[in-house]
């Protein structure tokens, strides 16, 4: 049996104090907290300040991303390596935003899930379609290809969670029909048997994109969803907790 999972990615917003702000109003509203599973992902700054905030509770530490390289002449980068010393858990990798802003190819992410798991970290998949491609009926086709290509010559399946984002529902509001996330789901999770065969059975499946209170309930009653990537609900204490607290819990 899977465990819901339930993700939080602040992207570039929160400074420390703010971080720091954030997590002593959110852990007291959290039902049984170290019953769940829960992660947060906040800046590289704020990893170490949220680190240790945490370091009471069952919350796993996260980070946005890192590099395929554990030390080099990489200006600006952050390796595995160095995340590992921060005790961070799980890192997300292949987020739409890496691939659009930062030319990110399913080579370079499989190179970055690689180096992570190497380290024994965990890692968050990203994995969507962007709106031409769902109106172009070619969803399962970059979903394939995404997954094919981005965990090419995985051995660790254990370690790994996917992320299904499609890439026109992430902070616009919109947000997939229970009928496109129970397909999309539906296909990721015959797809990661093809590739793992038994062991896919471990591989947790989240859903991304515009999450919230208001969604979640019907969100995590569709077949194959273990949880979710929350963005700009996860920026609000009180938000992201009703998202944890949904009524399924």
């Amino acid at each position: 049996m899977r465990r819901n999972f339930y993700v939080a990615n602040w992207k570039m917003y929160k400074t420390v104090k703010e971080a720091i702000e954030f997590l002593n109003a959110f852990i007291p509203l959290v039902k049984d907290i170290n019953a769940k599973d829960i992660a947060i992902a906040p800046s590289f700054v704020c990893i170490d300040a949220v680190g240790r905030n945490i370091k009471n509770t069952k919350i796993k530490l996260c980070a946005q991303n890192a590099f395929y390289e554990n030390q080099g002449a990489y200006t600006g980068e952050i390796s595995p390596l160095m995340l590992k010393a921060l005790d961070v858990e799980y890192v997300i990798i292949g987020h739409s935003e890496r691939r659009r802003y930062f030319n990110e190819t399913d080579e370079i992410i499989n190179k970055k899930i690689k180096a992570c798991l190497k380290e024994n970290l965990k890692v968050i998949f990203c994995i969507g379609e962007t709106l031409s491609e769902r109106e172009n009926n070619e969803t399962e086709k970059i979903l394939n290809s995404q997954l094919e290509n981005g965990l090419k010559e995985i051995e660790i399946p254990e370690s790994i969670v996917v992320a299904y984002e499609p890439v026109w529902a992430i902070g616009t509001g919109k947000v997939a029909s229970d009928e496109q996330i129970k397909e999309a789901h539906l296909f990721v999770r015959k797809k990661l048997e093809e590739i793992f065969g038994e062991k896919a059975q471990t591989i947790r499946i989240l859903y991304g994109g515009s999450v919230s209170p208001e969604n979640i309930d019907s969100i995590m009653a569709i077949e194959n969803v273990d949880g979710v990537l929350v963005g700009g609900a996860s920026l609000d204490p009180l938000k992201f907790s009703k998202i944890i607290n949904h009524k399924q819990n």
